[in-house]
């Protein structure tokens, strides 16, 4: 079987494991570092603070609960963007300029460094084991997913918005076109040393970054082409969020230039469309089509699993659930109905 839970102290070597797959910055392959995380993480679920949203860090992992392995990992940021950290971004535009002696007009693609002092809770840190991808249980979009019904039971966690950045295609040697086109030459610094020290301290991005208009047209033509833009790898994430109500909001990284996506939590349509479903034990389930999550379980403040939805909303769960979840506190979402 496969669920995705909070995570516990006992996941840090899975964790790191996992944290050699991609360059995240949310799971940085340090394992002290991981290991502070989780603790936040573990205080965020279990005495979240209601007053400052941006203490709280959630972290989820999927278990492949026949190896008792994680394999996969997600997160959430209870606000991103406040006045001591700031959400930074770039905000693409046109600008139409016109000449009457010349009688031509033009129309510019520009760039205007922006920032939010009242931000967003985030979406993030999604890693899935290389072994599990493509997985015919869509392992993926379980680990993704899930998170919008812990959201849509713990309203008071969350902002009214859910932002999510996602990442654009990078060089083979893991940097970003736009990075050496515009952020080098103003930091004198590495792509990844940039990145990482700003997640701490944004007081050199104020200072040194451009602050004016950038036209994209005085640009190199690689780094104009990844504005807005996602990785191959990022491409189903992408897809997924759009057909879920995120929507691009023409503001992107500072730095790569990948794009940010936004919706409202009452627009999400996995937060809109959940219900509290009555929980049926079988033996086994043999259609995934919905997701089901339990809450304040045996051991866990959070599981969710694939179930087999009836054609009454019921939802068939697998019997060996029985003893671990909580079925009187549930939420689920179903994914064969419009």
């Amino acid at each position: 079987m496969f669920l995705v839970r909070n995570v516990l102290k006992k996941d840090l070597n899975d964790l790191y494991e996992l944290s050699q797959q991609a360059l995240l910055l949310n799971l940085p392959q340090n394992k002290e570092v991981i290991a502070r995380k989780i603790t936040e993480s573990i205080q965020s679920f279990e005495v979240p603070d209601t007053k400052d949203l941006s203490k709280n860090h959630f972290i989820f992992v999927l278990e492949d609960t026949s190896k008792q392995k994680v394999i996969g990992v997600s997160m959430i940021h209870g606000k991103h963007g406040t006045k001591e950290k700031p959400h930074l971004y770039l905000r693409s535009g046109t600008e139409e300029r016109a000449s009457k002696t010349l009688n031509k007009n033009f129309s510019y693609k520009t760039l205007k460094f922006g920032y939010e002092t009242d931000g967003y809770s985030e979406i993030g840190g999604l890693i899935l084991h290389s072994d599990f991808r493509g997985h015919p249980k869509k392992l993926g979009k379980l680990l993704s997913m899930s998170r919008f019904l812990f959201i849509k039971k713990n309203h008071d966690l969350f902002t009214e918005e859910i932002h999510s950045e996602l990442m654009p295609p990078l060089t083979p040697e893991g940097t970003s076109h736009l990075w050496e086109a515009i952020g080098r030459k103003f930091f004198k610094m590495e792509y990844w040393e940039a990145d990482e020290l700003s997640r701490t301290n944004k007081e050199f991005i104020f200072n040194l970054f451009p602050q004016g208009t950038i036209y994209t047209e005085l640009l190199p033509k690689n780094a104009v082409n990844t504005i807005g833009k996602v990785g191959q790898d990022t491409k189903p994430v992408r897809k997924m969020l759009e057909n879920i109500g995120f929507k691009f909001t023409h503001e992107v990284d500072p730095f790569d230039g990948g794009p940010h996506y936004r919706a409202k939590v009452n627009e999400i349509s996995v937060c809109e469309k959940s219900y509290e479903p009555k929980i049926i034990f079988k033996n086994e389930t043999s259609i995934n089509n919905s997701l089901c999550a339990f809450f304040n379980n045996k051991g866990f403040q959070f599981i969710c699993t694939y179930g087999e939805e009836a054609s009454d909303g019921s939802i068939y769960i697998e019997k060996d659930f029985k003893n671990t979840i909580n079925e009187k506190n549930a939420c689920a979402f179903s994914l064969g109905r419009k």
